[in-house]
């Protein structure tokens, strides 16, 4: 069991769990597990979103890096996918970014980036913590012209600009009409900045709203978990479609004309379907985790796909793109990952190629996404005690109520159960045709689950 890391790097609140001392030892051992086999100082790169705790984090961070005699270039506030796109194009032996990505502003976080600019895995991160609780930190200071310098480079966001008009300026060109135009939800958070930028260069018709960060207000009632204001928006002024980041700009989702909203599973159709078109979908495939909706295994099904399946977590979907050669995987939640550009979820290269995909059908953002149907889905978790969160694999009647639920759906409604990987719970995820009924069988199942595991 790892005590700092979780799904998704280390994430706390800043300054009380989080805390400098902390974040200076994630430093200094993450610099050693990284960089132990080169013969070079190594160099890494931090960006961070708009928390007003994101200079205190990266103050300490710095100071960690610098003392184990590695040199660090600043970037300041920048969407996460950016520092993944820049360690690698750099050549840079890590990158880090210091973001809590969708909570809200008490919250931080770390996340490590490989030099081939993806997160890191579980085994890594276990070995950071190794280093982190084995008093070992101790010996991993450098001395006289051995301590690393740090420098502030937010130039290198043109970089990442670049990056966009390289590979949509040309496409979108020919593509883009002045009927078409898109209203851009930042979140107040790491790409309130860039995203202007990006969509200025290509020409994209906009508006951008929640671009006004002031420490606090990331995410906050905006951006992709909060779609309120954005649909309304979107209604309001007549944009073809609405566009959502989440804090750290790694998740994109997105409103259609009409205000529906266009999950991650609902993207992901949209552009395998416009890649499929154009030969360029790697074996047919779509990779999603074990939480995408039902109506994704029916759409892959029905249009001659294959849908590979992960645990929950956008690491574990890219892990296994990798290892079996495909280009396009996600979550439900808007990380997608377009692998042909960037080993990470982007939110803005998501929204890029959406629109892309969109114009190249000629149709409204609500046509294209209507090729697939998503069925009702409900999530209930149910209290137990945390030593016994997998004893319902054994349960015969937990098991027996599952499978007996399974065959009254007949391929048309799914179980899922899943333990909570911090909490004591187990989360109770049903999906089916009629919304009522899953709700119901729902809390049944969930109730069954506290009854036999408390």
């Amino acid at each position: 069991m790892r005590k700092y890391f979780g799904t998704d790097g280390i994430r706390r609140i800043a300054n009380t769990e989080l805390t400098p001392e902390l974040v200076y030892k994630v430093a200094k051992a993450g610099a050693y597990v990284l960089s132990k086999h080169t013969e070079h100082a190594p160099t890494i790169l931090i960006g961070r979103d708009t928390r007003l705790s994101g200079t205190l984090i990266e103050s300490a961070m710095v100071s960690g890096f610098l003392s184990y005699g590695a040199n660090v270039k600043l970037l300041g506030v920048i969407p996460t996918p950016a520092v993944a796109y820049l360690t690698k194009k750099l050549k840079a032996d890590a990158g880090v970014v210091i973001s809590a990505s969708h909570n809200t502003y008490e919250f931080n976080g770390i996340k490590y980036f490989s030099n081939k600019g993806m997160k890191i895995p579980d085994s890594l991160e276990e070995e950071i913590e190794e280093v982190m609780e084995s008093g070992k930190i101790q010996e991993l200071s450098a001395v006289n012209n051995k301590i690393g310098v740090s420098e502030y480079r937010q130039d290198l966001q043109e970089e990442y600009i670049y990056f966009f008009r390289k590979n949509f300026e040309d496409e979108l060109e020919n593509l883009l009409t002045k009927n078409f135009k898109v209203a851009i939800d930042t979140a107040n958070g790491a790409t309130s900045e860039v995203a202007e930028k990006v969509f200025k260069t290509l020409k994209i018709p906009h508006e951008i709203i929640n671009n006004k960060p002031d420490g606090i207000n990331i995410n906050e009632n905006c951006g992709s978990t909060h779609l309120e204001n954005l649909k309304e928006y979107v209604i309001k002024n007549k944009f073809s479609l609405g566009l959502a980041y989440d804090g750290d700009g790694d998740r994109c989702l997105a409103i259609d004309e009409k205000g529906n909203e266009i999950d991650g599973d609902k993207i992901m159709a949209i552009i395998a379907n416009h890649l499929k078109q154009k030969g360029k979908l790697q074996k047919d495939t779509i990779v999603a985790t074990v939480m995408s909706n039902l109506g994704l295994h029916k759409y892959a099904e029905n249009n001659k796909l294959h849908l590979l399946q992960t645990k929950v977590g956008d690491r574990y979907v890219l892990e296994k793109m990798l290892e079996e050669g495909y280009n396009l995987g996600g979550e439900q939640s808007g990380h997608v990952i377009l692998l042909d550009y960037n080993p990470t979820g982007d939110g803005i290269l998501t929204s890029l190629m959406l629109i892309q995909s969109i114009l190249e059908q000629n149709k409204t953002a609500s046509e294209a996404a209507s090729i697939i149907k998503l069925y009702p889905q409900i999530l209930v978790n149910a209290k137990v005690d945390n030593n016994k969160k997998y004893d319902y694999e054994t349960d015969k009647e937990i098991q027996e109520a599952i499978k007996k639920l399974e065959k009254e759906f007949a391929g048309n409604g799914r179980v899922l159960i899943r333990p909570s990987g911090t909490e004591p719970l187990i989360r109770v995820m049903i999906e089916g045709e009629n919304q009522e009924e899953i709700t119901k069988k729902a809390n049944e199942i969930a109730k069954l689950i506290e009854q036999k595991l408390k």
